[in-house]
């Protein structure tokens, strides 16, 4: 496909999901109707659709659709808009040729409203600001771009200079990440990768290294009982079993984890999957990786923050508490509660962890630990707590 032909399929897809389907979907969607385009080409057409999700707001305004709601944005514009911001010359892809766009008029749409700049919705700055005071805008800024690719050793069968030594036979360029001893960040794509022995054998596996570095300031010890209370994939599971941990997994929905056990018989590890966590309760130690905005990984799904509203953001709130409580039950007396999310927003971090340590003075907080969202790594927050004895 041509440069032009990439970025008419990246509108057509864009189209849907600004009318509010999911863009997985969409993607998948057009992937099934167009057999002739080639892995490259896909991974190009996905790259254009999810930048301009990552810059709405401003893609929008560069493209002369203005400061108008998603469902009356032009996806024409908004993927005009989007080149401009990255240097290439509209007039040349935008011509009509090789399948590509028809002819765009781009007037200039004036100095960018510092609101629009932000490519978040209005009602949520505050919240940016109200949590992270004058790291605000730099984190607003960061969440427009693209983040960082990491593995994650497991160390119980290999070393990070080993993996980072097949790497680059594989033709991988890759550095050893200052985040975490297991962590190592990708300078490209990790096409092709999962297919390599290094997945196959269970050396590696994805996982930002924020998250890495969170579950190696766990409290855990070789041997203890851990219950990962929301698995979804198992992610966290797997890391913790790579410490020596005794591991189980639960999480609302079973086929999250459908895959976990295959994965971790591949890392030569043994995870048990629970329906009901609280027959085999009390545990040592009890993760809850909980429901959040995903405020601090919205480069890596950028339509999340477009669907998020204050309404979504205050059922969370509850639920966080839910969970919260409920992992606190499932531990042992002397035992330790793991809080995370991968939100920057302090009412679903702090907020929650304050309110429950108020009301509950058997409840310590050991540790607590905020990570912002930048080029090392996506945002993150960890509050340890101690269940007294």
């Amino acid at each position: 496909m041509t440069p032009g032909a990439r970025l008419q399929a990246a509108i057509e897809i864009l189209e849907p999901i600004l009318a509010g389907q999911a863009a997985e979907r969409e993607l998948t969607t057009w992937a099934r109707g167009h057999r002739f385009a080639g892995s490259g080409d896909r991974a190009a057409i996905r790259d254009h659709v999810f930048d301009a999700l990552r810059r709405l707001r401003s893609a929008a305004w560069a493209g002369g659709c203005g400061d108008v709601p998603l469902d009356r944005m032009e996806a024409r514009r908004v993927i005009a808009g989007l080149i401009m911001q990255q240097g290439a010359d509209v007039a040349t892809l935008f011509n009509g040729q090789g399948y590509g766009p028809e002819p765009i008029d781009l007037a200039d749409p004036g100095p960018v409203p510092a609101a629009v700049a932000a490519d978040v919705p209005d009602w949520m700055q505050p919240l940016f600001r109200d949590s992270l005071d004058a790291e605000a805008e730099t984190v607003m800024a960061s969440l427009r771009d693209r983040a960082a690719v990491f593995l994650r050793v497991n160390l119980a069968r290999t070393s990070r200079d080993s993996v980072l030594k097949e790497l680059e036979t594989l033709g991988h360029a890759a550095d050893p990440s200052d985040v975490a001893n297991t962590a190592i960040r990708l300078r490209g794509a990790p096409r092709g990768l999962t297919q390599t022995p290094l997945f196959a054998d269970g050396l590696v596996e994805l996982q930002d290294a924020g998250s890495q570095a969170l579950v190696a300031r766990l409290p855990c010890r070789a041997g203890a009982r851990v219950l990962d209370l929301c698995a979804g994939g198992g992610g966290k599971a797997l890391a913790l079993a790579d410490r020596g941990c005794v591991v189980s997994a639960h999480d609302i929905d079973a086929d999250r984890m459908a895959d976990l056990p295959v994965r971790a018989a591949r890392a030569g590890q043994t995870i048990d999957c629970l329906t009901d966590p609280a027959a085999s309760s009390p545990f040592d130690g009890v993760v809850a990786d909980v429901p959040c905005s995903g405020s601090g990984s919205w480069r890596r799904a950028p339509e999340a923050k477009w669907r998020l509203t204050p309404a979504r953001l205050a059922e969370l709130h509850e639920l966080q508490s839910t969970i919260l409580a409920r992992a606190e039950r499932l531990t042992v007396p002397g035992g330790w509660i793991g809080y995370m999310t991968c939100s920057v927003f302090a009412a679903e971090n702090a907020g929650v962890v304050d309110a429950m340590l108020a009301c509950r003075p058997d409840l310590t907080l050991e540790s607590r630990v905020d990570l912002r969202p930048g080029p090392d790594h996506d945002g993150f927050h960890l509050s340890v707590l101690r269940k007294n004895a």
